[in-house]
């Protein structure tokens, strides 16, 4: 069937669906879909101090990082707030940063500015090296994935469509906002910290050592009521027309929040990821440019 391409943001390029998003939608979340992330970008990262030096930088417990482990990681700013985010994996030899596109060239500034000392070398190998989603139960980073090179891409493509399903980015990021899983740039604004965002024993570790933004993630998570939270959103299916990333999320015509990504899941309908005030009710009726919501708790 005839690919269907995104047209906008950062996933401008890549499949959106390939005919028949309902049905892709459906084998991934069984299990029997795969999909090409080729425009995601990737930093690899070398050197025999590489996980002492991640571990030190992020908020995730990287030092006895096991061969082959995917994982969410933040890097935060001074105040707690996210800068970056990336899924990582280490294969014995280096560990492969996996980002959204466009932001390798800052995380790798920001990477180069902290080596000091360290036996580190950082590269952007984005044009060599692509990601496949596999087939299989969607795990905690939204995978199985794998790493390959470009050259191999088209052999992978020939096998895995012989067993499986391709499918877009409908499908993968209807995934994505069912499971809860927030997205930078999506779900994040200048002031979001970790805490609001369900990320807490997920892409941040809370028993390891001292790291950039870590009393404010402490402090918050003390005190136990960080200012917003993250919701999964129904939004009334009967309307044809979806809100944008970064609509006003509404309660009696007074802002609440804002919308994150909204989806068209081939089960749960029309959903999205929003981040309201925390003393928002969860019973509350809410509504995005006049589409009636009800909210459902992230656990």
């Amino acid at each position: 069937m005839t690919a269907v391409l995104v047209e906008e943001g950062p996933d401008a390029g890549a499949v959106w669906h390939l005919g028949q998003p309902s049905q892709e939608s459906r084998a991934l979340h069984e299990g029997t879909g795969w999909a090409d992330l080729g425009h995601l970008e990737i930093v690899r990262i070398t050197g025999a101090d590489r996980l002492t030096w991640l571990h030190s930088l992020t908020t995730q417990f990287l030092e006895n990082l096991a061969p082959n482990v995917y994982m969410d990681v933040l890097i935060l700013d001074p105040r707690g707030h996210i800068e970056h985010q990336f899924v990582m994996v280490d294969d014995g030899e280096s560990s492969w940063l996996i980002l959204d596109p466009g932001r390798a060239a800052t995380l790798i500034i920001h990477l180069q500015k902290m080596k000091f000392m360290m036996r580190v070398e950082v590269q952007d190998v984005s044009a060599e090296y692509a990601v496949l989603r596999l087939p299989g139960e969607s795990d905690d980073v939204g995978g199985p994935y794998k790493i390959i090179t470009r050259a191999e891409l088209e052999k992978w493509r020939s096998e895995l469509n012989t067993t499986a399903r391709e499918v877009g980015m409908w499908a993968i990021e209807a995934e994505r906002v069912a499971q809860g899983r927030p997205r930078i740039g999506f779900e994040t604004d200048h002031k979001s910290i970790p805490n609001e965002l369900g990320l807490l024993n997920k892409a941040v570790h809370m028993n390891k050592g001292c790291y950039r933004g870590q009393e404010t993630v402490a402090k918050v998570a003390n005190l136990g009521s960080p200012p917003r939270r993250l919701v999964l959103l129904h939004l009334d299916g009967s309307v044809v027309t979806i809100p944008s990333t970064g609509s006003a999320v509404e309660r009696d015509e007074v802002k609440v929040g804002f919308i994150g990504t909204v989806a068209r899941h081939y089960e749960l309908g029309t959903i999205a990821l929003a981040v309201v005030k925390r003393n928002t009710p969860l019973d509350a009726q809410l509504t995005i440019e006049g589409i009636p919501a009800t909210q459902e708790e992230i656990k």
